[in-house]
């Protein structure tokens, strides 16, 4: 019986097989590869690491993937799965002879998807996220910009001119579904975010806001964001005062909340000269005590002159408030998430730069001042050509630097050359070269200088003489091919 069971269900297996799906999933691919060298003197200005426990080499040779594959049902339907390696050096982790320790890892993978009938828009899972900025050639959002998270978001489009985008992130789970005690733990880091955007003919307004409840438990000194070993950038040194970086769990808070506010604005009805400006004012732990508290501003304006063939010039000012001289009354820097700004591809900053180890990571934060660019230059069929000015003021109270060293060691929460006192600059100057070998294919050569002035009061003998050795220097060159 069993045997003449199993024969009609063999034939209607195989006729199932047989018979042809409704829909075909349209596959494509695409990415990039960079192979470059990079020849560095005095990065960080001392030639060290952030807290001067490591030197970096002066030559060495990297090499970046990232791949990303769409799986598409329909125009309504598609879900991306991308992977990457870091810049990663030859000779190491994956790049290591004969027994390579893998370092690729996905950082896509999202389901997108329109509500039938309807142009709602919603995006799940492991997705880039930006606030909104107001220039694309100033990289990102200095409170969330250019990153990935885990998110639901939707886009409702109510006209024309108007839409709605809005969504939950969660950043940080520490203990992930199960805490190791029977008591529930506030190890979380979540974000609820909102965007409105309007635009008419040669006006364009973002206003947004973000809401982010943090707990107490979540882990921020465990995260590394920003640039890698090089930096002390985790979401402790972004999100949290000096006084609570390492005591967290003495919030008196189980839970606090942080909130950011802010809008960026686009005028192009004088085109072709455009103008930009971005404001933003952030805040958290305000319910707690005095020394937790973390608040402060950020505006840049900016503008550029796209009316000649070969040459577009940039120039972008920026202001943010710095500490005061007492670290009991918490912090007056502007909290972020991931610290992200970058006007004109100045090495100075963290940006997308073609080669991301090409960048001194000075902080916007607690500082003012500008970058003046020559962007878009071209003289000769498929060779391009940016110079780039940039100077940086801090506008941090020395004492404040001094006690954020003294409680939490020097280069550990701010950092010489990133966090400037209202007594420190630094002046950079970059020339980019880019020659298109192919449609796909650019040879690239990057060269950067920079000095900058320091106080021996606040970062002690040992690293104010090692800035004294000489000046920041680099020298990049290799390939970029995109696909």
């Amino acid at each position: 019986m069993k045997r003449l069971l199993a024969l009609p269900i063999l034939l209607a297996l195989l006729l199932c097989c047989a018979l042809p799906t409704r829909a075909e999933t349209e596959i494509k691919m695409s990415g990039d590869v960079r192979v470059y060298g990079a020849y560095w003197r005095q990065p960080q200005y001392t030639g060290w690491n952030f807290n001067g426990t490591r030197t970096q080499d002066a030559f060495t040779i990297f090499e970046r993937v990232r791949v990303r594959t769409d799986f598409i049902a329909n125009e309504g339907l598609r879900f991306r799965l991308s992977w990457k390696s870091g810049d990663i050096p030859w000779g190491a982790s994956t790049f290591t002879v004969d027994n390579p320790t893998s370092v690729f890892k996905v950082y896509q993978a999202f389901m997108q998807f329109r509500w039938p009938g309807t142009d709602i828009e919603f995006t799940v899972g492991l997705q880039d996220m930006d606030l909104p900025f107001s220039a694309d050639w100033m990289d990102g959002n200095p409170v969330f910009g250019s990153t990935r998270t885990a998110a639901a978001m939707v886009r409702i489009p109510v006209s024309d001119q108007f839409s709605i985008v809005s969504g939950f992130t969660r950043l940080l789970d520490a203990n992930k579904d199960f805490d190791p005690t029977t008591t529930q733990k506030a190890d979380e880091l979540d974000g609820y975010i909102l965007t409105l955007p309007v635009e008419v003919k040669g006006f364009k307004a973002t206003p947004w806001g973000m809401l982010a409840v943090a707990g107490r438990n979540a882990g921020y000194g465990s995260v590394q964001v920003g640039n890698g070993g090089y930096s002390n950038e985790t979401l402790a040194v972004n999100l949290l005062s000096a006084a609570s970086l390492g005591t967290a769990a003495t919030w008196k808070n189980a839970q606090n909340a942080y909130w950011w506010v802010g809008s960026a604005f686009v005028l192009s009805a004088l085109d072709p000269f455009k103008f930009y400006a971005d404001v933003i004012y952030g805040s958290g732990n305000d319910n707690d005590r005095a020394r937790f508290r973390r608040h402060g501003l950020f505006v840049d304006v900016a503008a550029e002159y796209t009316g000649f063939e070969s040459v577009t010039p940039q120039l972008t000012f920026w202001y943010s408030p710095g500490e005061d001289s007492s670290t009991r009354n918490g912090s007056e820097r502007l909290p972020s998430v991931v610290n992200y700004w970058c006007p004109s591809n100045s090495f100075l900053f963290d940006g997308d730069q073609p080669f991301n180890n090409e960048f001194m990571n000075i902080n916007p934060v607690g500082a003012w001042g500008f970058v003046a660019a020559v962007d878009k230059m071209t003289f000769v069929k498929n060779l391009f050509h940016r110079v780039t000015l940039s100077y940086a003021h801090g506008a941090n109270s020395p004492a404040a630097l001094r006690a954020a060293n003294a409680l939490q060691g020097t280069g550990n929460y701010v950092q010489i050359g990133r966090d400037l006192s209202d007594k420190e600059s630094v002046i950079g100057i970059g020339f980019d070269n880019q020659y298109n070998v192919y449609e796909n294919l650019a040879l690239i050569l990057d060269t950067g200088w920079s000095h900058g002035s320091f106080q021996t009061s606040v970062w002690g003998h040992r690293f104010a003489n090692a800035t004294r050795n000489g000046d920041a220097f680099k020298v990049m060159t290799g390939f970029k091919y995109k696909f």
